[in-house]
């Protein structure tokens, strides 16, 4: 075993990165246009050298290079810069440069160089096309059909490169598991696929996985939170400003929402489930005027949406690219309740922002309309049929998650020109052809041939700037994947979690036969016609005694007109549309003893009107036993209503039984298939591992690169710091999960040393160990494996970067 974990280690070393961070944004640019961009920038090229962008820059002089990548010491621009020659040295006009700004030009070029993809500091030419453009596929090539080989066909052959080599079964079976659901393959589901000897068994394989509705919103819950900055906890959450959009999320990714209607939710949000996004983070204190919640709007809707940068330009007009102080507030205007008065670098320039948004060919923002309308009016412009930059946006980010860099890229540079347009634009408007499913996306790029290429695996610091497709790219796994996997690998998956929502999907199919229990009630008011007065409001509530708390509750409630749920003093659901059916939890709010629903339901309407309501919820307990509790004669009624926290004032005295309403058919003619569907979902369901992007953020996550999303992120770092390395690989919480899992392997497996290493390697890496590597484990473990070498086996094969990458 000391020979596999030396290798690893090393590993380790090599997956590290070097370097210290420099924002090229905001503090190079700056110095080369103070100091360099006179004689270097545009058509100036003094001496031959131009550092307009970085492929001039890395060409050099007439003199020779300029630039040594990662070598400040041997690079000749710095010798330039710190020469006592005054002959010499650069700039030839005014004092030398600082030392300041000597040290960050060494510290760039020690890190690489590296250059904001797209940049120029006189940009060309190049402006995206705002409509979708329809491309005429080339023939294809030796049968390859699929439009996305077809594309790159072309494409190899114009650049004469060879097709990349296919990768085989195991490695398709593993690449694709982890790109679609973010989870290993079952070895017993692995031995299967590889024993199907039918030709379209990827493609089949590719189509169960993403109708893992379950496993597919799990896995896609990651990146949205990313890109829509949206988490469990953090900044805003205690305070009050910021609301999560969680349920709303989960739901949309379980249901396939399409894309276009996920945009315009997002926008111009239906409901509050969907309204922390737009709504950003209100930050506690004084704040930069480029951090208000007005401008935060038009920077999320422009990074996430768009892939445009509006960050540069809420301060001041973008020197990264073409968009305008006035256009980023314009947009922010777009969402203000008040007038919004322009800064520039946070000071006020005496105009005020009009709403309006950034593509005026398609339509504008009415800005004398209210709010909401404005919204919407936005909403309907990002999704109309002719904007074809927002399915180009997020099409390019499905490519990189898959393939591992972008059509465009990075992936929020969506000014910069695409390696492939054909592509992108191909992708783009098959996505909207096909009702913006973006499974059918993704579906259609992993069936491709290009998909199921031999993986690139790049070393760090590898430059990166002259790419040319030549396939996919390995990727490290998220942070996610990586504890999802180590919890597959050893059971250890944890039983709660803090996401606020109901997991897996409202399906009656598999379910028992619900016969419901619960009835339609109102109050005695109503008696024999149905009719409430127009918006009335009464509330309803049960008492009832546990001897226990159940081991899984939950509720089905639903209101005409609307209502607000509190259990034992804590509101836990609302909701104005009785069509919909709400799926409510009941664990961790239910005790041993005393508890209370109670039940805030309102009419609507401006005459009497048909009025109901209906809640039941099943409870199951650890010995088996179930008690179903729905409204009937038992739940009492009175017109006095609690205060917003479910509180009275004074305890009612006229609380009067229910009455169970006549002709129910109205409602339960048209809902009760979808309640006994939601009471399987939130009761009934059995349910897979939870997942880890369903819970909070810990240490092994954190090291793992999960951000915390103050901020958006669009592509997590693809290498782990040295500092990452080494807490990796000294955590206590990796080392309490590898030892749970020893312990289960060595009792499942009677300590047998050669299945344990069979199974975990077929797990772990979806083949078989080597001879070597059964040799190594064998000499470590002995024939019978006790649980401290099992642990040791478990973290040498977790460290490689085998295992760490999806390649």
């Amino acid at each position: 075993m000391k020979s596999l974990c030396v290798t690893v280690l090393f590993a380790l070393s090599v997956l590290a990165v070097r370097g210290a961070t420099v924002d090229f944004s905001h503090q190079i640019v700056p110095i080369l246009r103070e100091h360099c961009a006179e004689c270097h920038t545009g058509d100036k090229k003094k001496g031959g050298f131009s550092l307009n962008t970085r492929a001039e820059l890395m060409e050099g002089s007439e003199n020779g290079p300029v630039i040594e990548v990662r070598h400040s010491d041997k690079s000749k621009f710095i010798e330039l810069l710190i020469t006592k020659d005054e002959d010499s040295r650069m700039p030839p006009k005014g004092p030398a440069l600082s030392a300041e700004k000597v040290a960050l030009l060494k510290a760039w070029i020690d890190g690489g160089a590296q250059w904001e993809e797209g940049f120029a500091f006189k940009q060309p030419a190049y402006e995206p096309a705002l409509k979708p453009r329809r491309v005429e596929l080339p023939a294809a090539v030796v049968g390859r059909t699929n439009p996305v080989d077809r594309i790159l066909d072309a494409y190899l052959a114009k650049h004469q490169l060879k097709t990349p080599e296919p990768i085989s079964d195991e490695e398709f079976a593993r690449r694709v598991h982890l790109d679609l659901i973010g989870l290993l393959p079952e070895p017993e589901a692995l031995d299967k696929f590889l024993k199907d000897r039918s030709k379209n068994k990827r493609e089949r394989l590719v189509q169960a996985l993403l109708a893992d509705d379950v496993a597919y919103a799990e896995h896609w819950l990651t990146f949205w939170n990313d890109l829509l900055r949206n988490d469990y906890s953090g900044t805003g959450f205690i305070t009050g400003g910021r609301k999560q959009i969680s349920k709303w999320l989960y739901q949309a990714l379980v249901e396939n929402k399409p894309y276009d209607v996920f945009v315009r939710e997002l926008i111009a949000p239906p409901t509050p489930e969907s309204a922390g996004f737009s709504q950003g983070i209100k930050w506690r204190g004084s704040v930069n005027a480029s951090q208000t919640v007005e401008v935060q709007f038009a920077q999320s809707v422009g990074q996430s949406l768009l892939g445009i940068n509006l960050k540069c330009a809420s301060c001041h007009d973008s020197f990264i690219d073409r968009w305008k102080l006035d256009e980023a507030y314009g947009m922010a205007a777009i969402i203000a309740e008040e007038p919004l008065e322009v800064n520039r670098c946070d000071k006020p320039v005496g105009r005020t922002a009009k709403a309006a948004w950034l593509f005026p060919e398609l339509g504008q923002i009415d800005a004398s309309k209210p709010p909401k309308e404005r919204l919407q009016q936005l909403a309907a412009l990002m999704t109309h049929p002719e904007n074809g930059r927002v399915p180009r946006t997020i099409v390019n980010r499905l490519w990189q998650r898959l393939m591992g860099r972008g059509i465009v890229h990075p992936v929020d540079a969506m000014q910069t020109e695409p390696w492939n347009s054909d592509l992108l634009d191909f992708l783009a408007t098959n996505l909207a052809d096909n009702k913006y499913d973006l499974k059918q996306t993704l579906a259609l790029i992993c069936t491709s041939e290009a998909y199921q290429s031999k993986a690139q695996v790049l070393e760090p610091g590898v430059d990166d700037h002259k790419y040319v497709y030549a396939g996919p790219r390995a990727k490290r796994m998220t942070a996610e994947q990586f504890v999802d996997a180590v919890w597959q690998l050893t059971g250890t998956a944890p039983k709660k979690f803090d996401a606020p929502l109901i997991r897996g999907k409202a399906e009656l199919a598999g379910a028992p036969k619900l016969e419901l229990k619960g009835q339609w009630v109102w109050s005695t008011d109503n008696v024999g016609t149905n009719l409430a007065k127009a918006g009335e409001a009464i509330t309803l509530r049960r008492k009832f005694a546990l001897k226990e708390v159940p081991v899984r509750a939950g509720a089905a409630i639903t209101v005409d007109n609307s209502y607000t749920l509190f259990v034992n003093g804590r509101q836990i659901a609302a909701d104005d549309d009785w069509m919909r059916i709400e799926p409510v939890s009941l664990e961790g709010v239910l005790k041993k003893g005393g508890n209370e629903f109670l039940i805030v339901a309102k009419n609507a309407g401006n005459t009497p009107n048909l009025a109901g309501a209906f809640f039941e919820a099943r409870l199951r307990f650890a010995d088996g036993e179930e008690q179903v509790i729905g409204t009937d004669i038992a739940w009492e009624w009175t017109k006095t209503l609690p205060d917003a926290k479910g509180k009275f004032a004074a305890q009612p005295k006229d609380w009067q039984p229910a009455v169970p309403v006549v002709n129910p058919q109205v409602w339960s003619g048209r809902l009760s298939g979808q309640i006994a569907a939601v009471l399987n979902q939130v009761v009934y369901m059995k349910l897979p591992m939870v997942r880890a992007s369903l819970v909070k953020a810990d240490l092994l996550q954190r090291i793992m690169g999960r951000p915390n999303r103050d901020q958006i992120v669009t592509s997590r770092p693809e290498d782990l710091s040295t500092l990452q390395a080494l807490d990796l690989n000294n955590g206590q919480e990796l080392t309490d999960l590898l030892a749970k899992g020893a312990a289960r392997l060595v009792k499942d497996h009677a300590g047998d040393t050669e299945n344990i290493t069979k199974w975990v390697y077929e797990f772990a890496l979806s083949r078989p160990p080597t001879r070597s590597e059964r040799g190594v484990a064998r000499d470590a473990l002995g024939k019978t494996a006790n649980e401290q070498g099992v642990q040791d086996l478990l973290w040498a094969v977790v460290m490689m970067p085998e295992f760490q990458l999806v390649r």
